[in-house]
């Protein structure tokens, strides 16, 4: 299970560095767009904290973030899940843990790391949604155009 974890958050941190890559470039200042994309990395944050035991993060789940503050916090996010998913060699195993509004739960972890890599997916589709409402141009975070990069038959 741990190369397709590794494979798993080696494409999550590609993607988000894709999105972080065209908000730049485009000098996205929206503030739905930037506290989807905020979200995105909060909760990568909060899901690690809760994985690793550790107090919760500052973060907000659904924030006010410049684009500044989400480049920052892409790049730790980022790192220190590939640190995680590296160094540990325990996956399966459960973890009961108090979601954001206080409800208890106990969850699998590789279940948790397997929805937090789709939770990602799935709002930064919306951050495409809402680039090109605002006449932005998306970019595409396809895990098999990660593929197709890593293969060499991508073509930007």
């Amino acid at each position: 299970m741990k190369p397709y974890l590794l494979k798993l958050y080696q494409f999550n941190a590609w993607a988000n560095n894709r999105v972080i890559a065209c908000l730049k470039r485009q000098s996205v200042t929206d503030e739905k767009i930037l506290s989807v994309f905020g979200h995105v990395l909060a909760a990568q944050f909060l899901w690690l904290h809760r994985i690793r035991g550790l107090a919760p993060p500052d973060v907000k789940l659904w924030g006010d973030y410049s684009l500044e503050r989400l480049i920052e916090m892409e790049t730790s996010a980022n790192q220190q899940w590939l640190d995680f998913v590296t160094t540990e060699h325990d996956f399966n195993r459960d973890l009961t843990y108090k979601n954001y509004v206080g409800d208890l739960y106990t969850t699998n972890v590789e279940m948790i790391m397997i929805h937090l890599v789709n939770h990602c997916s799935y709002h930064r589709g919306q951050v495409a949604m809402l680039l090109r409402q605002k006449g932005y141009e998306p970019i595409n975070t396809d895990f098999i155009t990660y593929d197709r990069v890593l293969r060499g038959q991508w073509k930007e």
